[in-house]
């Protein structure tokens, strides 16, 4: 017999939102493991509040609603209430029941800006470093560091010269035209006008400059999860700078090593690392004016080609972020939140990669 195509709904409704989700989902196990790390910032959370007034978004949900926009390249945070609005995995997920109304995404957005302020996504990272090191899941002898160039999100338009204040070029229409082809131009007498925080870098010789903004990650070598991690100007010296103060912060007085490709192959950075009791495994730049700061010593053991192999994995986060999280192109403008954003998808990749060592 066929059936009718009529839609009548219930007056009241039995089913419970935890029922239309699978029960060996992804986020299930990654979501036990995000509320672990939250339950251990609730007297960060409490000092982020009045003790009355109009109650605001519960922290909780809005760091579960930015893992959300990591983890299904939810380009912006309008797209991303819109999609927890009729999204049944995704209300459950964040912690609203069916019923619930969602936030408005400027509401959202603020509420954003207040994690920021009191550096909750920093203190979270620290909390999914530590959840990870309790599960033994970490080396703490091992480490390989890398840098990557992040594109800002301001155009070749924007960067003009620090005294020009005239204003966007005129004419054209909306996409209007900038004719900057033969003028000089650096970092030193420019910036954008659209996110002065950004800076002109290219990869490497031959490559075209864009503005951009550089992260940093310091990874374990025994399970490619990333222990530290930082966003920053892209300078010219940044990539060894920063990694160095990210190698001084981790804990410990052990021994230890760290791999790395030929641009960390300075004496500077060689020295930094020795300092810090850290044996620096870097990949030779026998081409280099002076030739490698690696000397046989230290290239001769066993222990140097495998952090050699291994050192590669620290692309690994570098191609998730840009693929599937948010750091392909920002859509923020700042430092700040720019590190807010490559912090949240590291956190990302660590959770996803924690699920997958537990099997």
């Amino acid at each position: 017999m066929r059936g009718e195509d009529v839609s009548q709904e219930s007056l009241f409704s039995t089913v419970h939102l935890n029922t239309f989700v699978p029960q060996d989902h992804p986020l299930r196990s990654i979501r036990v493991l995000l509320d672990q790390a939250l339950a251990n910032l609730n007297w960060l959370f409490d000092g982020m509040y009045a003790d009355s007034g109009r109650e605001s978004i519960p922290p909780e949900r809005l760091i579960r609603a930015l893992l959300l926009q990591v983890l299904y390249s939810i380009r912006s945070e309008r797209q991303l209430v819109e999609q927890i609005n009729y999204n049944l995995l995704y209300r459950w997920f964040v912690g609203l029941t069916i019923e619930d109304a969602v936030w408005n995404h400027s509401s959202f957005s603020t509420n954003r800006d207040r994690l920021l302020d009191h550096d909750v996504i920093t203190e979270l990272f620290e909390e999914v470093v530590n959840l990870a090191r309790k599960q033994k899941l970490l080396s703490d002898e091992h480490f390989s560091v890398d840098g990557t160039l992040i594109q800002a999100w301001a155009s070749q338009k924007s960067y003009r010269r620090k005294d020009d204040d005239s204003g966007p070029p005129t004419g054209g229409g909306r996409n209007r035209e900038a004719n900057f082809h033969g003028e000089k131009r650096s970092n030193e007498t420019h910036e954008s006008k659209t996110d002065g925080d950004a800076r002109m870098a290219k990869k490497g010789p031959g490559k075209e400059a864009k503005l951009s903004y550089m992260g940093h990650t310091v990874m374990e070598n025994r399970n490619g999860l990333i222990v530290k991690a930082a966003a920053s100007q892209a300078t010219g010296k940044a990539e060894r700078d920063v990694a160095v103060s990210l190698l001084a912060d981790l804990a410990g007085s052990k021994k230890r090593t760290v791999g790395a490709d030929k641009n960390y192959d300075t004496a500077g950075f060689v020295k930094d690392c020795r300092d810090l009791n850290i044996t620096p495994h870097v990949a030779r730049n026998d081409n280099r004016a002076g030739g490698s700061a690696i000397d046989g010593r230290t290239s001769r053991h066993g222990g140097y080609q495998v952090s050699q192999r291994t050192r590669k994995r620290v692309e690994e986060p570098f191609g998730w972020g840009k693929t599937i999280g948010l750091i392909r192109q920002l859509k923020v403008r700042g430092l700040p939140k720019v590190n807010g954003v490559f912090m949240m998808t590291m956190i990302g990749w660590n959770l996803t990669r924690m699920r997958s060592l537990q099997g």
